[in-house]
């Protein structure tokens, strides 16, 4: 190959680059690939999809608009169609730490797209003059109002896919466990001490009834990813667009996605704002708590085999140790409290990334971008994993959980309101520093007949729940 055949030359504002004839990506690609080399992480492949979609929405309203020829659009819409069906995502390539706003992500978008369109329209890449980033592929747009878009996009489309599922598995697999045990007594803990005796069943409802309450206050939180800044350009003035454009493209973005979307009333403040983010990422930040408590909850119960409580088998999944044979641990359970460990992290960087903007536009949206996606995604993923490799398997070890019942001296508690508070410590007393049952010292001292006793101390009675 010759050295003109192997590269094509492309020029922007600062001068001309030669690029690799083969990719798609442009001059404005090349120089963030070489001016960003931080992490190696490159954009989500949710967050591409997203950026794909707007311009697809963006192509087509422009087009009815005759703002950009037909041909134009109709090149554009197929390079995205093309894209979102697999093709070319090795081409979206800078790195997640890049250029405030978002700038070198949505020039690659651009570049890629319009290269994409070029070869359709049967020309060579890199003839903008024909099909450009700038003038077709982003007529009417802006970094600052694409962006943002695309990060309710993204947002709206991980919940969708990857959280809602994830937690409605794991719902439904709690409340089915919760039925299976349901007739199981165990004592009950505080403060990891005896406290008196529950249900096992109940346990696992309160878990479903707990991560629906979140399910239902992430789809609240969700309903500001819906309110879209597009069309504001580059301050929020709406300047280079047509007067129907941003309602337009709404319009379009609502039926790709399925999903009821709205113009934001000012798109000022859309493109300021970063709090619908900050919102949907504490909700996953609470969510998150509450996954590391059920976790952490579910290591105790499954301790031992022999030096722990056992009340419960986590299926056992792979070996546990390089040196102990026979040992299993519970993988799945620790790997969720790193998890959310992480989320949290992010959910911090998204917070002070929110409040760094300056004036009319918020810099930091890339961070934002990754880490709230990312975030929604490894959720549903870890939820997912959770439940099918770790929920769904769970058994319970009734004779262990009964023996602990029998056994707490909490059961004293029951006597309170027969034999007096101070009478039930003594007797507790006298039990932990003699190993005699409650019931044989409450006999013995002539506290209550036999039959109170058998009734005051009926297990499963002392641990069924109120009725609601």
């Amino acid at each position: 190959m010759t050295k003109d055949s192997e590269y094509r030359l492309e020029r922007d504002s600062m001068g001309s680059r030669e690029i690799p004839a083969h990719v798609y990506y442009g001059i404005q690609t090349l120089r963030a690939i070489e001016n960003f080399p931080i992490s190696g992480l490159k954009p989500l492949s949710t967050y591409v999809d997203a950026c794909l979609l707007i311009k697809k929405a963006t192509a087509k309203a422009n087009g009815e608009l005759n703002c950009i020829s037909p041909e134009i659009a109709t090149a554009i819409i197929q390079a995205v169609d093309e894209i979102l069906q697999g093709k070319l995502r090795d081409q979206f390539v800078v790195d997640v730490y890049q250029a405030g706003a978002g700038t070198s992500h949505h020039m690659n978008i651009n570049e890629v797209l319009a290269n994409r369109a070029l070869e359709i329209l049967g020309d060579t890449k890199g003839n903008y003059q024909r099909v450009s980033p700038n003038d077709h592929v982003n007529y009417g747009q802006s970094t600052n109002d694409v962006i943002p878009t695309a990060i309710r996009i993204g947002g709206l489309l991980a919940l969708e896919h990857s959280l809602y599922p994830a937690l409605a598995e794991a719902i439904a697999t709690l409340e089915k466990k919760a039925e299976e045990f349901q007739d199981i007594v165990k004592s009950g803990r505080t403060h990891n001490q005896d406290a008196v005796p529950v249900r096992l069943g109940e346990g696992f409802r309160a878990w479903a009834y707990i991560l629906t309450d979140h399910l239902n206050r992430i789809k609240k939180a969700e309903e500001d990813l819906t309110i879209l800044g597009i069309g504001g350009s580059a301050t929020g003035t709406g300047l280079n667009t047509h007067p129907q454009y941003r309602y337009r493209v709404t319009e379009i973005l609502s039926e790709l996605i399925g999903k009821p979307l709205q113009p934001a009333p000012n798109m000022m403040a859309a493109m300021q704002s970063m709090s619908p983010f900050v919102n949907v990422s504490g909700c996953l930040r609470n969510l998150a708590t509450d996954c590391i408590k059920i976790s952490h909850d579910l290591r105790l119960m499954d301790s031992g085999p022999k030096t722990g409580l056992k009340e419960i088998q986590l299926p056992p999944v792979q070996p546990g140790s390089s040196i102990m044979p026979g040992k299993y641990n519970p993988v799945m359970a620790e790997m969720t409290s790193m998890v959310c460990f992480q989320v949290m992290g992010y959910d911090s960087a998204i917070a002070l990334a929110s409040q760094a903007g300056q004036l009319e536009l918020n810099v930091m949206m890339p961070l934002i971008a990754y880490n709230l996606i990312h975030s929604i995604e490894l959720m549903g993923n870890t939820l997912a994993a959770l439940t099918q490799r770790g929920l769904a398997g769970i058994t319970a070890n009734r004779d262990r959980c009964l023996a602990y019942a029998e056994g707490s001296l909490s059961l004293v508690t029951a006597l309170n309101t027969h034999i007096g508070y101070l009478n039930a410590a003594a007797v507790a007393k006298e039990s932990l520093e003699t190993g005699k049952s409650l019931r044989q010292i409450v006999l013995e001292k002539q506290l209550m007949s036999e039959a109170e006793l058998a009734k005051v101390l009926d297990l499963e009675k002392m641990s069924a729940m109120p009725k609601s």
